[in-house]
């Protein structure tokens, strides 16, 4: 007889794994200590008017499998559009969506937000509009609500280092239960591409740090700044995304004559940037070492490959795919650069292509220090990888080579409010796998063993690691 589509033992596929979800999992609470989320519709506590607001505004996810369904851009992206006419167009896709994630993830999260079980396609769109409008117009759907019913813990935004943090200290202020915290993430100190953004971009963090910035030391001085007025706002993690990882050698002398031509609008050579990407990212790893903070680089994402629609819609729209670069050799160097004077600091590595899950697992293993357990992470399934098969690879490949039993566990890395349940989902998967070990004697069925591991990585490793605190 065929499981029940999402029911109360969706992806538990043996006694075991059962067991290790509804005892040991389903309970914790959550630590989202990546995400998109906007801080501002966190501190205003924010309502939505309806499911194409909160699903189809921003979720590139769901935009490419509307363009792969034959969906116009002017329904998925138009800034006109009837949100009806938008919803009914994902409604028609959605059928088409089987085996992919976001089949999973729209029914359920219809069931955990909206406690509905039907099927989403072109003959329940009109009920589910309903249905979920008027839902969403009640105070229990509010954003701080959902992270009440969520049991949300901690939630980590992700902010350049010119944000006022407004919002963190505002939120902070109030009685909810979950704590915000930003996150340092400063990509546009390295997109020297474009050296007229870049300079009005250095031109920011001048005014948001308080220095005039004329060379190299006042630059790095007001950026160290702004990493000092985030941790005062509970900041502990950094966070650089990079297509892929360079290593070039820069000393003061080179990192200060780079500055000077990019200060003057003129390019860089490939070479020149190399450098000064190393540079930057190598002093603001000795920063987090200094703080206990923890360094996360995503990797691997060839981005707005579709120059037209790129030219058309702007970036993360949609046109992003995986890349295939050598990383193993250059992120040693890295790593190795700041192991040397002891500034390594805790590191989360996500690579979106799978195919490097296992050397970066190994590399990962080739700098822990012997003291802060799970020091270098191996980073949950990312992007391309959020998915069964692609959190599956990185879970293997974690067991495999280094220790499962310290991960930090799921985050959602996501941009929408309804996107929690990626955490159950995530810990249904674990709890599977574990418990078809545990089924076939790989695994001793060991009630201490098992508790500690699946609550360490759903829960109690991510709030020992990361350290958060109020401040």
């Amino acid at each position: 007889m065929p499981q029940p589509f999402i029911d109360e033992e969706f992806l538990l596929e043996s006694p075991a794994a059962r067991h290790l979800y509804h005892e040991y999992a389903e309970s914790q609470p959550i630590i989202d200590y990546h995400c998109h989320l906007p801080p501002g519709e966190i501190s205003g506590d924010k309502t939505f008017s309806n499911l194409s607001e909160i699903w189809l505004g921003a979720d590139h996810y769901k935009w490419r499998a509307m363009r792969a369904a034959g969906i116009p851009e002017a329904i998925i992206t138009g800034k006109d559009v009837d949100p009806f006419e938008r919803f009914q167009a994902w409604a028609k896709t959605v059928p088409q969506t089987v085996r992919n994630p976001l089949y999973h993830w729209t029914h359920f999260e219809l069931k955990r937000y909206f406690d509905c079980d039907l099927l989403l396609n072109e003959k329940t769109a009109e009920e589910i509009w309903a249905l979920t409008s008027e839902r969403l117009g009640d105070a229990s759907m509010s954003v701080q609500s959902i992270l009440k019913k969520f049991a949300v813990e901690v939630v980590g935004t992700t902010d350049d280092p010119c944000d006022s943090l407004d919002d963190h200290r505002s939120f902070a202020q109030t009685e909810h239960p979950t704590l915000m915290v930003p996150t340092f993430r400063p990509d546009k100190a390295i997109a020297v591409q474009d050296t007229d953004a870049w300079n009005r971009w250095t031109d920011a963090l001048a005014t948001a740090a308080g220095i005039s910035v004329s060379d190299c030391v006042s630059f790095m001085d007001a950026l160290k700044a702004r990493h000092d007025f985030f941790h005062e706002a509970g900041c502990r993690l950094s966070d650089h995304g990079l297509e892929s990882v360079p290593f070039a050698a820069c000393d003061e002398r080179t990192a200060a004559a780079i500055f000077d031509r990019l200060r003057a609008g003129e390019s860089l050579s490939p070479t020149e940037g190399e450098r000064w990407t190393t540079y930057l990212l190598q002093g603001v790893g000795r920063w987090n070492a200094a703080r206990g903070w923890t360094m996360q680089i995503h990797v691997g994402a060839y981005r707005s490959a579709n120059t037209r629609m790129l030219a058309r819609l702007g970036a993360d729209a949609g046109y992003d795919s995986q890349l295939d670069e050598p990383v193993v050799r250059p992120l040693a160097h890295f790593l190795d650069s700041l192991e040397q004077t002891g500034e390594l600091p805790k590191t989360i590595f996500y690579h979106v292509n799978p195919a490097y899950l296992h050397p970066l697992a190994t590399l990962m293993a080739s700098f822990q220090d012997g003291r802060i357990p799970g020091k270098m992470q191996l980073g949950s399934g990312w992007w391309h990888l959020d998915n069964m098969e692609g959190m599956t690879a990185q879970i293997d490949a974690l067991s495999s080579l280094g220790l499962l039993s310290r991960f930090v566990g799921m985050l959602t890395d996501s941009r929408s409010f309804l996107s929690f349940p990626r955490h159950e989902y995530f810990r249904r998967l674990l709890c599977n796998i574990i418990g078809q070990d545990v089924d076939a004697g790989r695994i001793p069925n060991d009630a201490e063993l098992l508790a500690g591991l699946i609550q360490g990585i759903c829960y109690r490793n991510a709030a020992n690691y990361f350290g958060f605190t109020r401040t």
